[in-house]
């Protein structure tokens, strides 16, 4: 017998306009002539081995991937990454759920990061109806459209809007299960939402103000792949009733399987990781073993990669030379202890992310 489930539609979302932020972009964001922070010597080292690194790879037509988590967003360092991509230094970028939002709430308001702990006691954290509706909605309709789930948000910056399909569309796709059952189901999906909240067909303006701050929307402008890597139940869209689990998870594989791609790709690479102690070692080192996989089927294994890993926790290890020991304290160092199981060369550098990213821009110039 199936267990009880919470009944989200019960849940009394508000206007996010009444919501108090913490970081307002306008304010708060880093531009691209900021003046980095010195950095140690050895993290310095490393950025400008990274940098050189990427001028090698580029030339060689090799991937240059950049993963991050939230806080990469959050301190407001989406115009730098911006100018990073715009002048070709990256070809992929790929965060987590909650650097999806922070960046689609920029462009949408001008503002993010709420107060968590006074939010919780009001039972009011995450219950923020345009987040959960557009952001939901969005990844319906990109998952019916066959998009990822960075892309779909994307598309919805950049096009400051949503094209919500007639019922006779997703009824003729449903029909036509047999020839293509991935789609027709992604119709059913879009179809019994569009009914239970009533979406009528046709074009939904979404205008963003400050779109010029989005991140996402920069990279589907400039064709660059943006995936989201979400983990379930771990971001606030979570909460609102439109939250449609198949259609994240339709998305989230797609944009799983681009990342791989990238990986499959990253001998004589770049992969730089800022901020990110979960979500990048993990999708990371699934899409190695698989990369591995079809290379050694191939006769030629992935060995030139290299991996710049960046994080506020100092290490008292030299990764260099392996992994420390289990009684040791670095060993629980996920991130670093992942990376430097993955073959290739692997850098840890702890530095503010702000530093390094504006520190990279400027060598790169």
């Amino acid at each position: 017998m199936p267990h009880p489930q919470f009944d989200r539609r019960r849940v009394r979302c508000k206007p996010l306009g009444e919501r108090k932020n913490k970081v307002r972009i306008e304010r708060d964001h880093v531009p691209v002539t900021a003046t980095p922070a010195p950095l140690s010597e050895p993290a310095q080292a490393i950025v400008e081995e990274t940098a050189e690194r990427m001028r090698a790879a580029r030339a060689a037509g090799r991937p240059r991937m950049l993963a991050f988590g939230a806080h990469t967003i959050k301190n407001g360092l989406s115009p730098v990454i911006i100018r990073l991509i715009e002048q070709g230094w990256f070809t992929h970028l790929a965060t987590n759920g909650a650097g999806i939002i922070h960046d689609w709430e920029f462009a949408y308001q001008g503002a993010s990061s709420e107060e968590v702990k006074a939010n919780v006691a009001r039972g009011e954290f995450g219950t923020w109806e345009e987040t959960g509706y557009y952001l939901n909605l969005a990844l319906v309709i990109g998952a019916y459209e066959g998009l990822g789930y960075g892309e779909s948000v994307g598309a919805l910056v950049e096009t400051e809007g949503l094209t919500v399909p007639p019922e006779g569309e997703l009824l003729s796709a449903i029909g036509a299960a047999s020839a293509d059952p991935g789609r027709a189901a992604a119709a059913a999906d879009l179809l019994g939402c569009l009914r239970e909240f009533r979406i009528p067909p046709g074009r939904m303006n979404v205008p963003h103000p400050y779109k010029r701050f989005g991140l996402q929307a920069a990279a589907y402008r400039l064709a660059v792949p943006f995936t989201g890597h979400p983990m379930f139940g771990h971001d606030i869209i979570y909460v609102h009733p439109m939250s449609h689990g198949a259609a994240i998870g339709r998305t989230a594989e797609r944009d799983f399987l681009a990342y791989a791609e990238g990986v499959a790709n990253l001998d004589g690479g770049v992969y730089l990781s800022i901020g990110s102690s979960v979500m990048s070692p993990m999708i990371f080192e699934k899409s190695m073993s698989m990369a591995q996989n079809l290379a050694l089927q191939e006769g030629h294994p992935l060995e030139r990669h290299y991996m710049a890993i960046v994080d506020l926790a100092k290490s008292h290890w030299d990764w260099t030379q392996g992994e420390p020991p289990e009684n040791n304290p670095d060993y629980y160092l996920r991130y670093n202890k992942t990376f430097s199981r993955m073959g290739g060369t692997m850098r840890y550098c702890s530095a503010d992310n702000r530093d390094v990213l504006l520190s990279l821009l400027r060598i790169l110039g």
